[in-house]
């Protein structure tokens, strides 16, 4: 937006925004004298108003240290302008995680946040009139999918659409047998990646909510390797997060095996984001490979399953 309306909520006048990043969002950082805040301009027709407000609600109650969203000089901590919702956050302190780094500590802490945000999901009261997206099957196949259909992305080639045809067909017959019980489904972060994650002082900080939605728990380790489920290190990384998982809540072997399904939903979902989204940076710097790794990566998958 290029006239950002901060005088919806009480920001000092000399107030400075800067551009973070354009992705489904706008993130800004607003900058004043003693007040640091980070403003998100959401996406039109993504999330409704009362989704927001049930993402804000959820992330309040869990017991982690997530961003505090400010309210409004009206009272609603969701504002409207020109038809796009906005939301201020308290600006948390935090270094991302670093590719190339040792990630193995990383995700097993983010195993260990993964298991306390499905036991939570589990058993918090869910406000009335409770809405949030759904990342089942339909979500990311069906016609109306959240991202748009993975065929409409760039460099889908024929050779790589029949490919990923079969893929969906095996993602779509395992995850009906692995079945949705409220011990494998239920509220989940869904973006759990390390561009979410900030680590102060030793402590592991989770940000940005704005997919959390109804899924399969095991999503959110296929949503913590995306954009690198090719890197070489991801097997160690994998055991590294059911490390962290297991020392909160169960997670059986056959539970565990079906990772490499999670992953594979996930990556065509992401595929059919870059599609949907080409008009931001990150998709576009993505494009001109996606789509060939991510058939890769799916004869991969057929191999092993």
């Amino acid at each position: 937006m290029k006239n950002l309306p901060l005088h919806l909520w009480a920001i000092p006048t000399d107030a400075i925004t800067t551009l973070i990043n354009v992705s489904e969002n706008e993130t800004y950082l607003v900058e004043g004298f003693e007040f640091k805040a980070v403003l998100r301009v959401h996406r039109q027709g993504y999330n409704s108003e009362r989704a927001i407000e049930c993402e804000l609600e959820w992330s309040a109650a869990l017991p982690l240290n997530t961003p505090t969203a400010i309210p409004g000089i009206d009272g609603k901590t969701v504002q409207v302008d020109d038809g796009r919702f906005m939301v201020l956050f308290e600006f948390i302190e935090g270094n991302h995680p670093v590719e190339g780094e040792d990630l193995g500590p990383s995700f097993i802490e983010l195993g260990r946040i993964a298991a306390q945000t499905h036991n939570h999901s589990q058993s918090w009261p869910r406000p009335e009139n409770f809405e949030r997206l759904t990342w089942g099957v339909p979500e990311v196949f069906g016609e109306n999918a959240n991202w748009g259909d993975w065929r409409d992305a760039p460099n889908v080639t024929n050779d790589i659409r029949r490919i990923l045809e079969r893929v969906e067909r095996v993602v779509r017959h395992r995850l009906n047998a692995f079945g949705q019980t409220a011990e494998n489904y239920g509220l989940i972060h869904a973006d759990m990646r390390l561009a979410n994650i900030l680590i102060h002082n030793g402590e592991t900080r989770l940000i940005d909510f704005d997919d959390c939605g109804f899924g399969w728990f095991l999503y959110d380790f296929a949503a913590a390797i995306s954009f690198i489920e090719d890197d070489p290190q991801i097997p160690t990384l994998r055991k590294a997060w059911v490390k962290g998982y297991r020392k909160v809540r169960p997670l059986s072997d056959d539970e565990a095996f079906e990772i490499d399904t999670f992953i594979m939903l996930r990556r065509m979902a992401l595929l059919a984001w870059i599609g949907s989204h080409m008009e931001a940076p990150e998709p576009q710097a993505l494009a001109p490979d996606f789509a060939r790794v991510t058939a890769e990566l799916g004869v991969e998958y057929l191999a092993k399953m």
